[in-house]
């Protein structure tokens, strides 16, 4: 099946700020404008609590001197692989097989062999 390479990160502000003791995001207010970032309640509380599509570079620099971090340990990013949306995977459940009442999971029972393993 062919796939496509997707690129994802993690945003680790949150878990950073909480490592410094910084539990409320009115408490990165003040910060943030000593570093000469001025940003609304709203737009301090939305960079905290999700992921930035965007950030100026200015910010982001002025949060790892804040919270004393990387670039790296702020923004992680990963590779994800998924399948592509061209591939020719089936449409319907009966060209896999799957019928009503015939489902694929199935219970099972462990049993110990006798030597023990």
């Amino acid at each position: 099946m062919p796939e496509q390479r997707r690129i994802g990160y993690r945003w680790n502000l949150r878990a950073l700020m909480a490592k410094q003791n910084l539990w409320k995001t009115t408490e990165l207010m003040p910060l943030l404008k000593s570093r000469g970032i001025s940003l609304s309640e709203s737009q301090v509380y939305r960079l905290v609590t999700s992921t930035p599509e965007r950030i100026p570079a200015r910010t982001f620099a002025a949060l790892c001197d804040i919270l004393d971090c990387t670039p790296n340990d702020l923004f992680e990013p990963f590779v994800e692989m998924r399948a592509a949306a061209t591939a020719n995977a089936p449409k319907r459940s009966e060209d896999l097989g799957i019928e009503p009442g015939n489902p694929i999971a199935r219970r099972v029972r462990l049993v110990a062999s006798e030597d023990g393993e």
